[in-house]
């Protein structure tokens, strides 16, 4: 998700902003401290204009 962020030029800031998210929220998911529901994912998702299929995807490929 990080990667992402910073590739699409948001802060944390604007991320949690757009997701309607805490951004100190956002910054645990982002350091694995927190692990997002689903509807938070989908949010997520949908504040970065990706699919929620491919930020699941690239999370299952970062475990292994």
């Amino acid at each position: 998700m990080r990667e992402v962020r910073t590739r699409r030029g948001l802060s944390q800031e604007k991320l949690a902003e757009l997701a309607n998210l805490d951004r100190t929220f956002v910054s645990m998911i982002e350091r694995g401290k927190r692990r997002p529901t689903l509807e938070t994912a989908k949010r997520l998702a949908g504040a970065l204009n990706i699919p929620l299929s491919a930020m699941i995807a690239s999370a299952e490929r970062r475990k292994t």
